[in-house]
């Protein structure tokens, strides 16, 4: 689904990945779940691009639902990989970069669900810090936006208005939330970058959880 000209968020996919088109090559944020290669790959193929157009994958943190089709697709394309050291750290390691706040009944379920989202350890190509600008859309910013976990990032385009959020803001209804309960890092330092997002200026927020929000309106926090 085309969200702007060379924008496409890819259907079906836990969580949303995001493709964007450039003349020097494809970039991919965020790569779902253990197995959603496939559906990426054939999303690619779709648009009329082979697996090695894919030059970059931005990884926003390394929870399963955003690494877990990382490997398959490196491995596909050749693509580099690009994360924070916190989140790179862990997703060498096919860990999580925080562990989660559960207990009981939640925990022990979490335990059973938890091969659903091991991802296969990778080696990220390269550490990107805030601030940095990414060769695409004319420029894509990194802002670290560290909440739900450590070094989560989020990703701006100025000349688009648009803004790849990952977990950092989840969209329901419309409307944007902050990170927040058990699988939250920080909940204190995720409000804080949510109002580092809304003084960026941002017309599109697209989150890994929920539909594509046009005309955003940040949450007040």
């Amino acid at each position: 689904m085309e969200i702007i000209p060379g924008v496409h968020l890819i259907p079906g996919v836990i969580a949303n990945p995001f493709l964007i088109v450039d003349a020097d090559g494809l970039m991919l944020i965020d790569a779902g779940l253990p197995g959603s290669d496939k559906k990426i790959l054939r999303y690619i193929a779709a648009l009329g691009h082979s697996p090695d157009t894919l030059r970059r994958i931005v990884i926003t943190h390394a929870d399963g639902d955003h690494v877990g089709g990382l490997a398959a697709i490196k491995a596909a394309t050749g693509a580099r990989v690009y994360a924070s050291a916190v989140e790179a750290e862990a997703i060498a390691a096919g860990r999580m970069s925080r562990d989660l706040k559960a207990g009981g009944l939640i925990k022990w379920l979490m335990a059973i669900a938890r091969p659903l989202f091991r991802a296969r350890p990778v080696t990220v190509d390269e550490l990107v810090a805030d601030g940095q600008v990414l060769p695409a859309l004319g420029g894509l910013r990194v802002v670290e936006t560290p909440g739900h976990t450590p070094g989560h990032i989020s990703l701006f385009a100025p000349s688009a208005g648009i803004l790849f959020v990952g977990d950092s803001l989840v969209s329901e209804n419309g409307r944007l939330r902050p990170s927040q309960g058990m699988n939250t890092w920080d909940e204190a330092r995720a409000l804080e970058s949510v109002r580092l997002q809304a003084a960026l200026g941002a017309r599109i927020v697209c989150s890994a959880h929920g539909p594509v929000v046009r005309d955003a309106q940040f949450p007040q926090v």
